[in-house]
């Protein structure tokens, strides 16, 4: 019994011994710090919901006559200004510059709303079958309700249908009952009073 118990306390020493060499233990029961990013973080959707508020304006004819009207007023300024107020000389290399710039964003920006786009009516396609599968169970089973209720009205007897069959038993017994009459199987009729036979 003694060497059990060396042994076992042999096996929690070194269990202690190898805790102890792992460094501080992590509690489950806590969340974990958060870790310190190198790249600053953004919320994807404010920036797809940006980004589709700017595709929305590039489209819009307010948003031609604006960048018309700015890139006139760059040409004249820089051809009819006297030349120390002049900022783009003749080539306009600063214009052409600008406006490659803003095309170069506004590719990126406009696909960008084309994805949530197609992402919403992918997810508004999906819905649509789904309600429609559903549409479509509950018909079927409507349907088949329906023709239950069909077949199970086939079978109840019917008002006018227990009438006639009532008439058509009143006629029968008639018949029956005047032929017999007709061929005297029936005794005479006696008068009414009391019968001798009754005592």
């Amino acid at each position: 019994m003694a060497p059990e118990r060396e042994g076992g306390a042999r096996e929690r020493a070194t269990a202690g011994a190898t805790a102890a060499g792992r460094g501080p233990r992590t509690r489950l029961d806590q969340p974990r710090p958060p870790r310190r990013r190198i790249l600053p973080e953004w919320d994807p959707d404010a920036f797809g919901r940006l980004s589709e508020r700017v595709a929305r304006f590039i489209g819009t004819g307010r948003f031609l006559v604006w960048m018309t009207v700015v890139i006139i007023l760059w040409v004249l300024w820089n051809i009819a200004a006297p030349s120390e107020l002049r900022f783009d000389e003749y080539p306009f290399i600063f214009l052409t510059l600008a406006l490659s710039l803003q095309a170069s964003y506004a590719a990126p920006l406009i696909l960008l709303a084309q994805n949530r786009q197609d992402d919403r009516d992918r997810v508004n396609l999906e819905q649509d079958r789904k309600q429609n599968e559903r549409s479509i169970a509950d018909t079927e089973f409507l349907t088949r309700e329906i023709a239950a209720l069909r077949v199970g009205l086939g079978e109840v007897a019917t008002r006018d249908w227990m009438r006639s069959e009532l008439q058509d038993m009143l006629k029968e017994l008639e018949e029956r009952h005047n032929g017999h009459r007709e061929r005297g199987v029936f005794p005479a009729e006696r008068p009414p009073g009391r019968d001798v036979d009754d005592r």
